[in-house]
């Protein structure tokens, strides 16, 4: 079972758009940063907004490495996905985390690093993240159709869902639970798989929940949020 994504080398992060895989992607990276050697690799080729690689200034300031496709935070439509990516496969570096789009072509990104991921698949976690606030994973059905098709693009198992439901400052403890309910009947349809909640701390902590969570820091507030 799969309860602390601290004992994976490798972690897969993917997710629809809005489902905070990108926030999650950076807390794991900058909370490591201090105590661990981190490598951060946005896959995502599909979202050009909230892509990881925005914050390339602040992780390289905490010491994470970050890789992304060239072309990347520039006008160019089609990113291209560089060499270095391939190397982390036999990098250092205590733990990789990828930061992959979610929709088909997002995880066609990550079935392009198959053979290598089998070769660590111990060492891998492959988490969807969903919250259940966004249109489109909303309910059971819509997120177990999204991780059928993320499994046969991508071709990796998925080991694990991250409960991120949230609606940003307006988020409740309410919405929280109820994403939990939601994702817990969807990891049991997944054989079973373990489910971990995220979220602001404090609201967190007001929540009554069955399984572990983590803590995130809010770090892709874009300025339409600050009005």
């Amino acid at each position: 079972m799969i309860s602390d994504l601290s004992q994976k080398k490798y972690i897969v992060l993917t997710g629809n758009y809005g489902s905070g895989k990108t926030e999650i992607a950076l807390n794991l990276a900058l909370h490591g940063a201090p105590r661990r050697s981190m490598t951060l690799v946005d896959l995502d080729i599909v979202n050009p907004y909230f892509r990881s690689g925005e914050k390339e200034a602040e992780l390289k300031r905490a010491g994470v490495t970050v890789l992304m496709p060239v072309f990347a935070m520039t006008t160019v439509d089609i990113p291209a996905l560089p060499p270095e990516i391939q190397s982390v496969f036999e990098s250092s570096s205590d733990q990789v985390i990828f930061d992959v789009g979610g929709d088909d072509t997002g995880a066609a990104a990550l079935g392009r690093y198959y053979p290598s991921f089998m070769k660590h698949r111990e060492q891998t976690a492959l988490a969807l993240v969903v919250n259940c606030m966004r249109p489109l994973t909303r309910t059971a059905d819509d997120i177990l159709d999204l991780a059928q098709r993320i499994q046969q693009r991508g071709r990796l198992k998925i080991d694990l869902i991250l409960n991120n439901t949230n609606l940003g400052g307006n988020t409740t403890p309410e919405m929280i639970e109820t994403g939990e309910k939601i994702c817990l009947a969807c990891a049991q349809a997944l054989q079973g798989i373990p489910l971990l909640n995220a979220g602001n701390r404090a609201v967190l902590d007001a929540c009554r929940l069955s399984e572990p969570c983590i803590p995130v820091v809010r770090y892709m507030k874009p300025e339409w949020m600050e009005m």
